[in-house]
């Protein structure tokens, strides 16, 4: 089962990671201002991450990575950089398997 963490940046600033029951992290979020918003992030990861048209697969100089968007195309979400288009569709498969029924873990 998935698991979000919150956790505070040295800025003072929230931060998510999406994690797969393996640990690994599938996704992560930009920086919030407040923990009102960083809750407010994961729920829309939570929502937006069931619709495949919602992830922007995107080709960069170093691999493959994906941005998950809410309905008003604002990035919620950022993965990792993958090498191959294949391990990329793997991700994106685990954020959207996790991330509806995945636990928050407040770590901040």
């Amino acid at each position: 089962m998935g698991k979000f963490e919150i956790k505070k940046d040295r800025s003072g600033q929230f931060r998510f990671n999406l994690k797969a029951g393996n640990g690994q992290v599938i996704l992560s979020s930009e920086a919030y201002k407040t923990k009102a918003s960083c809750d407010n992030g994961i729920e829309s990861v939570k929502k937006n991450s069931t619709s495949d048209s919602r992830f922007e697969r995107k080709e960069t100089a170093s691999g493959h990575r994906f941005n998950l968007k809410a309905s008003n195309g604002q990035v919620i979400g950022t993965s990792e950089t993958y090498t191959t288009t294949a391990a990329m569709e793997n991700g994106i498969a685990s954020v959207m398997k996790n991330a509806a029924d995945a636990s928050i873990d407040d770590q901040s």
